[in-house]
């Protein structure tokens, strides 16, 4: 493969690297609870089985299951998707990808990707040493190997999804993959990269996720006007997920294709992240006022961009492009576990439900909203209540753009600080290879 830096990666959080172990992480990871384990989720039962070897798995039980032990009955995460409208993700991938089949059971209707979840699957699973070596064997520079690692899990996860995305005619059933996080401040880099990307996982179900820095805003619109399906990720601020819709009207614009039911996207919006930054700074204003609208921030800019999504989503210039077969770009909760723990632990999904949504969830929030979350959509039901939030901030001195700005800055940064120290791992592994070959 070419000079993969210049062509794509996902987007993370900076973490060090765990200890290496054998076996990969679970999709639901229930070991640090001790084991067997069985928690009641009505009306499923998550536990966690050991074979021969000692391997865990997740095992997705429900009182009434079919031949192969998938369950038979509805799940909360169903009852999300089909009384309200929205798409519960999983926030999650490592190999096997079969591990993956009792959660799509369960109703999780599509998967997202980061550097920092395959950089705790590969340094520390020993699933992916085989195709590492056959790399290395052939000479693949360290960041090529990554990347056909990479490929590999993305494809095997598009055709466990690919029976939701036919089911659905390509609302749903994507699994996302990012471009390098060191392009996030190159628009033609970032354009080569989703190309690159789109073209080697060769899926009808990948989304290509490319930051909403403002560099690569032009380059979201350059991605779509190919036809090419976008996850754009890392948006924090309102002004900014305006700028990422028009990105996405304009591609859809400029295409000149007179068939648009296949160009789809999401806009990523963070939420708990937003909480972590603008409580520090309420805790350092310190008045009553300002300590009372902690925990609260997140969610209320959040139910305002789902108002702002309803606007841009609307009126002639929609319409128009609606008449071409044109699919809304619909809005993604991302950051959904909580930080804090003395918030409700599905403080970041309870209240952001709502049609034409998705929510893309971690271990932690996943298991939360299964256990007991409540079905019901809230995204709308007090905008007055987050108009209200949202001004109570800025006369406190919370500037949105600062913020927004400074999140950004810190994730693109902490996305490049990840994927650097993953190909240090993997350099490392190499280097173990080579040696054992001597």
């Amino acid at each position: 493969m070419a000079s993969i830096s210049k062509l794509s990666g996902p987007a993370f959080t900076a973490v060090s690297s765990p200890p290496l172990r054998s076996e990969p992480k679970l999709p639901v990871d229930f070991r640090r609870l001790g084991g067997p384990v069985r928690i009641p989720i009505a009306p499923l039962r998550l536990s966690i089985r050991r074979d021969r070897s000692g391997r865990s798995a997740l095992v997705v039980k429900s009182s009434l299951q079919d031949g192969n032990g998938i369950p038979s009955k509805r799940t909360t995460l169903h009852d999300l998707y089909e009384q309200q409208g929205q798409s519960p993700w999983y926030d999650n991938l490592c190999r096997p990808v079969t591990d993956l089949l009792p959660l799509i059971a369960a109703g999780v209707r599509g998967v997202t990707s980061n550097p920092t979840i395959f950089q705790k699957a590969i340094s520390s699973s020993s699933a992916y040493d085989e195709q590492f070596r056959q790399l290395v064997t052939a000479g693949k520079d360290i960041e090529s190997a990554y990347w056909e690692l990479v490929v590999k899990d993305i494809q095997d996860a598009c055709k466990l999804f690919e029976p939701i995305y036919d089911q659905t005619d390509g609302a749903d059933g994507y699994v996302s993959v990012e471009v390098s996080p060191r392009l996030a401040n190159d628009t033609n880099g970032t354009v080569e990269a989703a190309k690159y990307l789109h073209k080697v996982v060769d899926r009808r179900n990948v989304y290509i996720k490319i930051p909403a820095t403002a560099e690569c805003v032009p380059s979201i619109k350059q991605v779509i006007s190919f036809g090419i399906s976008v996850n754009v990720t890392l948006i924090f601020s309102l002004p900014r997920y305006e700028a990422v819709i028009d990105a996405y009207l304009d591609g859809l614009e400029s295409s000149g294709l007179s068939d648009l039911s296949k160009v789809t996207s999401v806009a990523s919006f963070f939420v708990s992240r937003v909480d972590t930054l603008v409580d520090k700074m309420l805790e350092k204003i310190g008045t009553p006022e300002a300590l009372d609208l902690r925990g609260k921030a997140a969610v209320a800019q959040a139910t305002l961009a789902y108002k702002l999504y309803q606007k841009k989503f609307s009126g002639p210039r929609w319409e128009a492009l609606v008449k071409k077969g044109a699919k809304k770009q619909r809005l993604l909760w991302a950051s959904t576990s909580v930080k804090n723990p003395a918030y409700p632990d599905t403080l970041y999904v309870d209240p952001l439900i709502g049609p034409d949504t998705v929510s893309t969830m971690p271990d932690q929030a996943l298991e939360a909203f299964m256990d007991h979350g409540v079905v019901s959509r809230t995204i709308d039901s007090n905008i007055s209540e987050a108009e209200g939030i949202y001004s109570a901030l800025e006369k406190l001195g919370i500037d949105w753009n600062e913020v927004g700005a400074q999140l950004e800055a810190e994730g693109v940064e902490s996305f490049k600080k990840s994927f650097d120290s993953l190909l240090v791992t993997l350099k490392q592994k190499g280097d173990s290879l080579k040696a054992l070959s001597l």
